[in-house]
């Protein structure tokens, strides 16, 4: 039931606004939780970090053992946190940080608090905003309407399998690839199975929920070699399930759909600036003129929209 959308500009804008709207047009789908992916101007250097704590009375143990962490890998803090809370027991936070000395041995590590503190999203430009309740609520809470970027994703979640907690919500990071995100509309059958392939090679899943395992997934086969193009082909042979799905970097945004194309995708393409969504009036809340629109509807479909002059490799 799940709602997913993706929005590419033609140059820095306001992304964040527009990606509400889209979300805000499939609430219907699921107000369990919203979230969102804004890929802002990019960092030549440092990280942007966004995370979630699970309680606010542990907020400033919890925030100072992340930092020792951060400063046993060679970072630190560019600045003060912002924490963002409310009357809710989590809280969320967004720190910039300089290059860890090894990414990946960082965030293994920062994984070790994850009972009490969680890292959501680090890239040179992706920020994952997720939270409890509809669109409208989480833009407010957060001020996503106010992100600026060139791309980014929405999800509005109707949970099934899996908690109904903030941080099982999407959009997921692929961790601990920087700057990858996905979301996701559907179900994988063989989940359990890769699973434990992927985590024998050392990755780690923070939640029981699919979405989470396919962004790893692409991004394992993206580190083997393989542009991001064929990897989404070859996660249509390989990964079993109904699902849709739209996974992003700096450069853009690709999509799979299954064999059998159960979950839709429709979208628009307005020199150079697009607009994705499970349903058409989603879109239509963006692109309000004369306009065709594109229903991706046939089976074992894979596409990329790149960002600017930024080609995605099929």
């Amino acid at each position: 039931m799940c709602g997913i959308a993706g929005r590419i500009l033609a140059g820095t804008g306001s992304v964040g606004h527009d990606l509400v709207e889209l979300m805000d047009a499939q609430e219907h789908r699921g107000a369990d939780s919203t979230g969102f992916a804004i890929y802002g101007p990019p960092r030549d250097t440092g990280y942007v970090v966004r995370g979630m704590g699970f309680d606010r009375k542990d907020m400033e143990s919890a925030m100072e053992d992340l930092l020792h962490c951060l400063r046993d890998h060679g970072s630190d803090l560019l600045g003060e946190p912002d924490i963002i809370a409310d009357r809710q027991r989590h809280y969320c936070f967004r720190i910039e940080i300089s290059d860890p000395d090894n990414m990946a041995a960082w965030v293994a590590d920062a994984d070790t608090l994850t009972d009490r503190i969680e890292v959501q999203s680090c890239g040179r430009s992706l920020e994952i905003i997720k939270d409890i309740g509809g669109a409208k609520t989480v833009a407010d809470k957060h001020g996503v309407r106010d992100l600026v970027g060139t791309h980014g994703l929405g999800h509005a979640r109707l949970a099934t399998e899996s908690d109904v907690r903030p941080n099982a919500s999407h959009p997921f990071w692929a961790r601990p690839f920087p700057d990858v995100a996905i979301v996701h509309n559907g179900q994988i059958t063989d989940y359990f199975t890769w699973r434990d392939r992927l985590e024998r090679q050392g990755y780690r899943f923070l939640t029981g929920n699919d979405s989470e395992l396919i962004a790893v997934w692409v991004s394992d086969r993206m580190k083997a070699g393989l542009t991001m193009g064929q990897a989404l082909k070859l996660s249509i042979g390989s990964i079993d399930g109904v699902f849709t799905y739209m996974i992003a970097n700096a450069d853009g945004i690709g999509f799979a759909k299954d064999r059998f194309a159960m979950k839709p995708l429709v979208a628009i393409d307005q020199k150079g600036e697009l607009a994705m969504a499970t349903e058409e009036q989603a879109v239509r809340r963006i692109f309000v003129g004369e306009c065709d629109v594109i229903n991706y509807d046939g089976p074992s479909l894979t596409g990329l929209w790149g960002v600017g002059n930024r080609a995605m490799a099929a």
